[in-house]
């Protein structure tokens, strides 16, 4: 220890580095939003000048070269970006909006939602997505390809009668149909013990595509009800729902008795794990396939919040193919041209 200095001074050097970081973090976040409301700005008087004066598409050109020439050392002022910002003033005309959401996106968020996301609603839900749950481009993009809107909260389930409001719709919410596990390049003959291991492998991607607030406790979890032991494929805790997850994975299609078993895995969860404070616990059954009539059917009576959904695995390529496609590295440096080209 420092005789210099008196035992408080750890906590209080802690605290400041705390409120400098948070400082910092609030100046990055200032300086974004300016950021984008300039580049809506001179989108929006470009295209009101298109538009009342008939400037021509090659007034784009000498703009860049004239704001490059001014301003050598800021950048943003090529050709490519002047046209995003052309795009975004023309997609986002309400002020409101952009001063609300879209300026608390990073730059780079909205050109991705402006290229990847036609339909105006879509791209609002995205949008606000992105913000509440914080996410990088990177997972922006793969949750717009994977038609994460399409997706979200359109499980087969008994929540609205098994779960009190709001808890019921927050559980909804929190499903998907079908879940996207092309990330395992199983094929679709894979076997239930094949997918339960690729998920393990992938366990990173597989909370990516549950989605935010699912921890994972365990796979072929071990429970001991009237001296015999049974396994739960895989367990988890929902933060938010303030509740335990259980999924049983299916590697065909759905009957009718699987929601039985899964009834028993609640009740026991319920009984063994579940703390006073806990609420219900959940169960999710992923099968290969559905139909939506038996599905309904077979949660009709029960009282636990039982959800059914299918999944999607990927085909595997030939061999023949493996060689042809770009490696991860070839990938990172083509996005990292991408990426200097819109600077």
């Amino acid at each position: 220890m420092d005789p210099l200095a008196p035992d408080s001074y750890p906590q209080f050097l802690a605290d400041l580095k705390s409120r400098i970081r948070a400082a910092q973090l609030r100046a990055s976040v200032a300086v974004n939003r300016e950021l984008v409301l300039l580049y809506w700005q001179i989108g929006r008087d470009i295209l009101d000048r298109q538009q009342r004066e008939n400037w021509g598409a090659k007034v784009i050109d000498r703009l860049a070269t004239d704001l490059k020439r001014e301003f050598p050392d800021m950048k943003g002022f090529s050709v490519r970006n002047l046209k995003y910002m052309r795009r975004f003033a023309e997609v986002w005309a309400e002020d409101e909006f952009v001063q609300q959401v879209a300026a608390q996106l990073p730059w780079f968020h909205n050109c991705v939602l402006l290229d990847k996301v036609a339909d105006d609603a879509k791209r609002k839900w995205y949008a606000r997505a992105a913000i509440h749950h914080g996410w990088s481009r990177a997972v922006l993009v793969h949750q717009v390809e994977s038609d994460l809107h399409g997706r979200q909260g359109k499980a087969i389930t008994n929540f609205d009668r098994a779960l009190p409001p709001p808890q019921s719709d927050l559980a909804q919410e929190v499903t998907k149909d079908p879940y996207n596990f092309d990330f395992l390049m199983l094929g679709e003959e894979a076997h239930e013990r094949d997918l339960e291991r690729g998920l393990m492998e992938h366990l990173r991607k597989f909370l990516l595509e549950l989605g935010v607030g699912f921890a994972f406790v365990g796979s072929q979890y071990p429970l001991t009800v009237g001296g015999e032991e049974f396994r739960i494929d895989l367990l988890f805790y929902h933060l938010r729902l303030r509740c335990y997850v259980v999924i049983d994975l299916k590697a065909v299609p759905f009957q009718p008795e699987f929601a039985g078993k899964m009834n028993f895995y609640l009740s026991a969860v319920n009984s063994l794990l579940r703390h006073s404070d806990d609420q219900p616990s959940i169960g999710l059954i992923l099968c290969k396939t559905k139909n939506q009539v038996i599905a309904e059917y077979a949660l009709e009576d029960y009282s636990k919040p039982i959800g059914i959904s299918e999944y999607r695995l990927a085909e595997s390529l030939p061999d023949r193919l493996q060689g042809s496609l770009p490696t991860v590295e070839e990938l990172e440096s083509e996005l990292g041209s991408a990426t200097e080209e819109q600077a």
